[in-house]
């Protein structure tokens, strides 16, 4: 891990707007004009290696918005114990990544501590040699539950005839329970429901009545077709009805995402609660479901400026409303961007591994009107690189430079930090690694075989998730390992 240098500068343009729609863009589309500028998605059945390799002489910054999300990961998992592999458009590198626990230490203050290392890929990787996987990695400061700001959140559930199979509203119901006993009395909750229309079951109440709450959820039951744009127009209603200044105010729309009624897509449907979320309601997504309509709950958090994640077990869905959610309720960090500047001379090309549309524009990193990803307290972010070195560099050499940019949600003042990272930093073999960076390394691979890329075996993958699970005693890591090796017996 290297710590070469780091920097913070307070800049004092202040940001024009706190949080728009259009996360991560630089327009409503959400995808780069400019190929030139990184990895672009390919074309839906073509073989994919993990987004374009580009050349340090085209193009020597590779710049991106922060992404949290994870449930690109929970469905895949969930298809693959069913016996299915997930669709290739559904697999996004960067949320199987994130969904791994890391170690990176935190800053003392606010904003990231950002983390740099690498090594060479394992022999068995195709393009071993002068590829080296380079690891970038963001934290932010833990939070106490207990001083925390209290929380307004609106939950926005579906209870159309398709969340009726099991293990979709029993689950979101239990979930919801769990996290009206984990919440303090101070925080307040709101439940809309939707089907084919929407309705308020239950305002802006106080956790201290959980009583009523508790009843509000017992009496969700399952009708009619999925109208989610009029069940999020309601939501945000009640949400800025009960806005709370200062405070944290939420809309957690939970669904299958298989919407049928109304609007259809994440564009329309954001642009009717525009004016609600730019006053700091951010929107999160838990999916639900067998069948789950990802790419519409994946862009409406994104473009929310929230997260999505997935959940298909009670005890899954359980964590993450006791643990993942409330410690999401505090912001860390808005608009949080990463460039990293590869330096010629050591470098002759790169390719980022995922984040395909969550990819800027070179140019859009100072841009303040460009939105980033929102990370809360004790979040990590993590992207990996493969990086193709130039001709003997000496192990001084510096390999790249890593600058996060982002707006303190105090303030709205935006901040920098950066580190460096060195030839010598990414030189060590792959098997002494550390092995939170191998299990990156195999879930991010692991991605890149579903979508297609064959850069990497999965058996091999498995063996690595393996190894990397008995060094750190994880139950998600060697789950991994049972979830890769499924998905080989699938193909």
């Amino acid at each position: 891990m290297v710590h070469v240098r780091r920097r913070l500068m307070m800049l004092p343009a202040v940001l024009a707007a706190a949080m728009t729609i259009t996360a991560c863009s630089s327009g409503d589309s959400g995808q780069r004009s400019d190929s030139a500028h990184g990895p672009v998605r390919p074309p839906a059945g073509t073989p994919w290696s993990g987004g374009e390799e580009t050349t340090t002489e085209d193009d020597a910054a590779s710049t991106f918005g922060v992404d949290v999300d994870t449930a690109s990961y929970g469905y895949a998992r969930r298809l693959i114990m069913d016996g299915r592999l997930p669709d290739r458009s559904e697999v996004r590198p960067e949320e199987f990544v994130n969904s791994f626990r890391q170690d990176y230490a935190e800053p003392a203050g606010d904003g990231f501590a950002v983390h740099v290392d690498g090594a060479r890929l394992p022999g068995t990787h195709e393009a071993a040699g002068d590829v080296r996987l380079m690891r970038v990695g963001l934290q932010t400061r833990s939070e106490d539950q207990e001083t925390r700001p209290d929380a307004a959140l609106t939950f926005v559930i579906d209870v159309s005839g398709s969340m009726n199979e099991p293990g979709r509203l029993d689950l979101v119901q239990d979930a919801l329970h769990t996290l009206v006993n984990q919440l303090r009395p101070t925080d307040s909750i709101a439940i809309v429901e939707f089907s084919t229309r929407a309705q308020v079951i239950r305002e802006m109440t106080p956790v201290s009545d959980a009583g009523k709450l508790h009843e509000a959820i017992d009496s969700l039951h399952t009708k009619d077709s999925t109208n989610l744009e009029a069940g999020l127009v309601l939501g945000y209603q009640v949400a800025r009805d009960g806005f709370r200044p200062g405070k944290t105010n939420r809309v957690i729309v939970l669904s299958d995402g298989l919407a049928n009624t109304g609007s259809t897509e994440a564009e329309p449907i954001l642009r009717r609660v525009r004016e609600e979320a730019e006053k700091q309601i951010a929107l999160l997504g838990v999916g639900v479901g067998s069948e789950y309509g990802d790419t519409l709950m994946e862009q409406l958090a994104d473009r929310g400026d929230g997260f999505a994640v997935y959940v298909s077990e009670r005890d899954q869905a359980r964590k993450v409303f006791a643990q993942r959610l409330p410690a999401t309720l505090s912001v860390r960090a808005l608009d949080a961007k990463v460039q990293v500047t590869f330096d010629k001379s050591a470098v002759r090309s790169y390719r980022l591994v995922g984040y395909d549309n969550r990819a800027l524009a070179d140019e859009d990193f100072r841009d303040d009107r460009v939105d980033g990803g929102e990370v809360g307290p004790g979040h990590n972010v993590t992207a990996l690189y493969a990086v193709r070195l130039a001709d003997e560099p000496g192990p001084s050499a510096r390999i790249a430079r890593v600058q996060v940019r982002w707006t303190d949600p105090k303030d709205r003042e935006p901040a920098e930090t950066y580190e460096s990272v060195t030839v010598a930093d990414l030189d060590r073999n792959f098997a002494s690694a550390s092995p939170r960076l191998r299990t990156c390394y195999a879930a991010a691979y692991f991605a890149v075989a579903l979508k297609g890329g064959g850069e990497a075996r999965l058996d091999d993958l498995a063996t690595i998730a393996d190894r990397a699970a008995a060094a750190t005693e994880d139950a998600e890591v060697r789950d991994l390992g049972r979830v890769i090796r499924a998905a080989e017996e699938l193909r």
